[in-house]
This record gives C-alpha cells, sequence and structure tokens, in this order.
C-alpha cells in the first residue's frame, strides 16, 4: 500500500522487540504475549494485536486502526526490498519486460535496489480493486 513495512523472522519475541525499538516500527502480530509485554503495556513500543488468521481481515484491521488510505501510495514501493519505486520510460525496459508487456504498458517502474520491475497489468487493476474495498469512510 506504500507503506513502509518489514516482515521479521526472528521467532524469538525479544529480538522482534528490540529491532522495532531500533526502527521505530509498530508490531502487528497474532501473538498476545507480545502485547502484554512492559515495554508494550508502558507505550513504549506500539503494538497492534491482529484479531483475525485472514490477511484481507488484517489489513481491514490495520487500515482502520490506524486510519490509513488504502489506495493513496499503493504500489510505491518494491514488494521485494520496500525501497520506493521510480519512473522508467517503455525505452529503459526493453529487454527486462517480456514482449507482450512492452508493447501493451506504458507506464513502468523500477526498484533502485534490486531492479525489479513493475507496471500497471490486469493484477495491478485487481489489486487496487481490492483495495479500494478497505478504503475507510
Amino acid at each position: 500500500m506504500g507503506y513502509d513495512a518489514a516482515l521479521f523472522t526472528e521467532s524469538d519475541d525479544s529480538s522482534i522487540v528490540r529491532t522495532a525499538l531500533k526502527e521505530g516500527r509498530i508490531v502487528l502480530t497474532r501473538d498476545s504475549g507480545v502485547v502484554r509485554r512492559r515495554v508494550a503495556t508502558t507505550g513504549r513500543l506500539q503494538v497492534l494485536l491482529l484479531r483475525s488468521d485472514s490477511v484481507w481481515k488484517q489489513l481491514s484491521q490495520v487500515v482502520t486502526n490506524f486510519s490509513l488510505n488504502p489506495t493513496h501510495r499503493s504500489f510505491s514501493l518494491c514488494l521485494e526490498c520496500n525501497h520506493l519505486l521510480e519512473g522508467r520510460s517503455k525505452e529503459e525496459v526493453v529487454g527486462l519486460v517480456p514482449p507482450y508487456v512492452l508493447s501493451t504498458q506504458w507506464e513502468f517502474s523500477r526498484c533502485p535496489s534490486c531492479g525489479r520491475i513493475y507496471w500497471k497489468g490486469t493484477h495491478w487493476d485487481a489489486m487496487r480493486s481490492r483495495l479500494q474495498e478497505l478504503e475507510v469512510v
């Protein structure tokens, strides 16, 4: 959705808390133990306990809780490495995207970190529609 996010792969709650505090992150979790930690109960670390196992229900809860606009900045960050995408011309992506994509698309973005190329194809349209369903009224 264009908001800076990181996936914690550590299984140790203490590592997650340390990293979140160091990086100034909000922890989104299904682990009620993290919510009960002193660092969370005192407000030093902001934690949101996700109520559902469904990713879309979790996303809806996050959007509602933080009053986010799910389509305002959507698709502006790389899905792989979280860097801000940069616009690229059609000429700049020749040989980097499939020929059909090159012949049917006019707008492209590239991640300056990992080099991944993005365009507004059918998947983009489908995801945008799903995100619009989450918009806070």
